[in-house]
C-alpha cells in the first residue's frame, strides 16, 4: 500500500472507542489481513455496525460481557469493536487455553455470549452453559466477516451511547494467587492509553503498523491496533508471527513500525544476521521509522545490536494490563534514548515508593507506582487485591525500579512472584496447584528462571509421595495448562524450603536451580 500520493490527515481525537470509527475518514484503508481482505475505515465501520446491531437484536448491550476466542485477523478486530459499539464489554481470551482455563475465565467474566469459530465452539460445547449464546464467525466468499448466532432475534434493543467511564474491555491477568485477577478497562482508559502512544511515537495517518502481538493481549489490542486506528493509519494483521514472512510483509505493505516482545525481536535479528547481506536489513532501512519493544525486559546489548543492524531507532517501553498498556517509553526523535531503561512517563505519573508508602527521591530503589487516566480503577470483585495494590491514589505495580534525575525509569526486579515468559504473565501458584492435583505429588513449587530467548521461563520442584518420572509430570501439566504456562523442566527434590511461618520460599528454590 503506497500512501505517498494521498493527502492523509489524522482524524479528531475520540472520547470513546466507538468514536474511533465514527471520526475516521471512510475512504482511507484501515485493515490489511496478509492472508485475507483489505478494509477501508468505511468497510470496517459497516461490518462493526452490522454485528453490533445483531448483538443488540438478541438482547446484548450495556453491562453484558461477550467473550472472544479468535486468532489474529479481521474477524477478531471486527468482533472486538462491534461488542464495544453494541454497548457491551469485550472479553478476549487466549485460544491456547485448556478447557479448564476457558471454563474459569468464561464464568469469572460472566460472559453471556461467545464469539468464535465453529471448530472452537464445538470443541468447547461440553463446558458451555446452556444459557451461553454462541456466535460463529468467519470470512465469506466475498471476504466479508460473517456471523451466525444460536439465539433468535428479539428486535432492536434501545442502547444508550457509551460514556467514557463505561467498561469496554475486561482482561484476566495472572497475580500472586492461583487464579487470574479480572481487570476492567473503561473507554477512557483505552482511549487515553492509545492517544499516549500516538503522541509518544508521533503516529499519523501515513503510518502502517504490523500487528504481530496477539489481539487477546493488551499489547496487541492497544499499541498495535487502537493507537494506529486513532491516528488514521493502517493495521496490517498476519494470522501469527512468523520470522520468515515478517520482512516480505513489511516490504509489501510499506510498514513504518511494529511493536513486539524481545523474543520476536531476537528471532528477527538472528535471522537477519545469520544471512549476511540479508534483504531484511535493506527492507528495514527502506520502510521502518522505529521499532518498539514492550511487555518483557529487553537486554541492552541486544537492543543496541538491533539498532546498529537495522539502522532504525529501537524504543523500549513499559506497559501492563492494569494501565491499559503503556506507562513509559524511550522517546522518539531528538529525545534521549537510554538502553537498559524503559524511558520516561508517557502521560503517566511515575514514582518510587518504599514499603511504608513514602515516595523516594531519585536514585533510590523501591516499588514502581503509577497514576494516570489510563489506569484501571481497581480489580473486579477482589477487595484484597485492591487494598494491596492502591496507596494514596497510586497503583503499586509490584515491579522494583529506580528513577534517575531526568525521570528515566530502570526496572531492577519484581516484588511479586509472577513469571513473565515472552510478555505472558504466569502465576506460579497456578502451576503449584496443577502439580499438587497429581496423586504422586506431595509438594510443589513453581518458579521462574532466566532465559535468553523468552526472558524468563517456568520451572518447578516437587516432593513425591509415590514414584513418578519428571517427564510424566511435564505431560500432566500440558494436559491441564496452556502450553506457555507449562514447565519443561521439573526437579524432584527431598524437601521444599519454607519460612518459619510455613510459607514456601520460592526465591530460594529459584536461586538453587537458576
Amino acid at each position: 500500500m503506497n500512501t505517498d500520493a494521498q493527502e492523509l490527515q489524522s482524524p479528531p481525537s475520540p472520547s470513546t472507542v466507538k468514536d474511533i470509527l465514527d471520526l475516521a475518514d471512510p475512504s482511507h484503508i484501515a485493515i490489511i489481513a496478509t492472508d485475507g481482505p483489505v478494509l477501508t475505515y468505511g468497510d470496517l465501520k459497516r461490518q462493526v455496525d452490522s454485528l453490533a446491531d445483531k448483538l443488540n437484536s438478541i438482547g446484548i448491550g450495556q453491562e453484558d460481557r461477550v467473550a472472544i476466542i479468535l486468532p489474529n485477523g479481521v474477524e477478531h478486530i471486527v468482533s472486538f469493536l462491534a461488542v464495544i459499539a453494541a454497548g457491551a464489554t469485550a472479553a478476549p481470551l487466549n485460544p491456547a487455553f485448556t478447557k479448564e482455563e476457558f471454563r474459569f475465565c468464561l464464568e469469572d467474566a460472566g460472559a453471556r455470549v461467545l464469539i468464535s469459530s465453529i471448530e472452537k465452539i464445538e470443541a468447547l460445547e461440553a463446558i458451555l452453559p446452556e444459557s451461553m449464546i454462541a456466535i460463529v464467525t468467519g470470512l465469506d466468499d466475498d471476504g466479508q466477516v460473517s456471523f451466525t448466532s444460536s439465539a433468535s432475534e428479539t428486535g432492536p434493543r434501545m442502547v444508550q451511547p457509551s460514556s467514557t467511564d463505561d467498561v469496554a474491555l475486561v482482561l484476566h491477568t495472572s497475580g500472586t494467587t492461583s487464579r487470574p485477577k479480572r481487570v476492567p478497562l473503561s473507554h477512557r482508559n483505552l482511549v487515553v492509553s492509545a492517544q499516549n502512544i500516538v503522541e509518544t511515537y508521533e503516529l499519523t495517518a501515513k503510518d502502517v503498523s504490523l500487528c504481530v502481538m496477539p489481539l487477546f493481549h493488551i499489547h496487541g489490542l492497544v499499541a498495535s491496533t487502537l493507537a494506529t486506528l486513532i491516528s488514521g493509519g493502517v493495521v496490517v494483521v498476519p494470522a501469527k508471527f512468523n520470522a520468515l514472512d515478517f520482512w516480505p510483509a513489511v516490504e509489501a505493505h510499506h510498514v513504518t513500525w511494529y511493536s513486539a516482545v524481545p523474543t520476536m525481536h531476537q528471532a528477527l535479528l538472528h535471522r537477519a544476521k545469520r544471512n549476511a547481506g540479508s534483504e531484511a536489513i535493506a527492507i528495514a532501512k527502506r520502510n521502518l521509522r522505529f521499532i518498539r519493544s514492550c511487555s518483557a525486559p529487553f537486554p541492552p546489548e541486544t537492543l543496541i545490536d538491533m539498532e546498529e543492524t537495522f539502522a532504525v531507532p529501537v524504543l523500549e517501553a513499559y506497559g501492563m494490563t492494569e494501565a491499559a498498556h503503556q506507562v513509559a517509553s524511550n522517546p522518539l526523535g531528538s529525545g534521549k534514548r537510554v538502553p537498559g531503561s524503559v524511558g520516561i512517563g508517557t502521560g503517566v505519573s511515575i514514582a518510587i515508593m518504599d514499603q511504608d508508602g513514602n515516595i523516594e527521591p531519585a536514585g533510590v530503589t523501591g516499588e514502581v507506582v503509577i497514576k494516570g487516566e489510563n489506569i484501571t480503577l481497581g480489580y473486579e470483585d477482589n477487595p484484597d487485591a485492591n487494598r494491596n495494590s492502591f496507596t494514596d491514589g497510586w497503583f503499586r505495580t509490584g515491579d522494583q525500579g529506580v528513577l534517575d534525575s531526568e525521570g528515566y525509569l530502570r526496572l531492577v526486579g519484581r516484588l511479586k512472584e509472577i513469571i513473565i515468559r515472552s510478555g505472558e504473565k504466569i502465576s506460579p501458584q497456578e502451576i503449584d496447584e496443577t502439580l499438587l492435583a497429581h496423586p504422586a505429588v506431595a509438594g510443589a513449587v513453581a518458579f521462574g528462571v532466566p532465559s535468553s530467548t523468552h526472558g524468563e521461563v517456568p520451572r518447578a520442584a516437587v516432593v513425591l509421595r509415590a514414584p513418578v518420572k519428571a517427564a510424566e509430570l511435564v505431560a500432566y501439566c500440558r494436559a491441564h495448562l496452556a502450553a506457555f504456562k507449562c514447565p519443561k523442566v521439573i526437579h524432584i527434590v527431598d524437601e521444599i524450603p519454607r519460612s518459619a511461618t510455613g510459607k514456601v520460599q520460592r526465591r530460594v528454590v529459584s536461586a538453587a536451580f537458576a
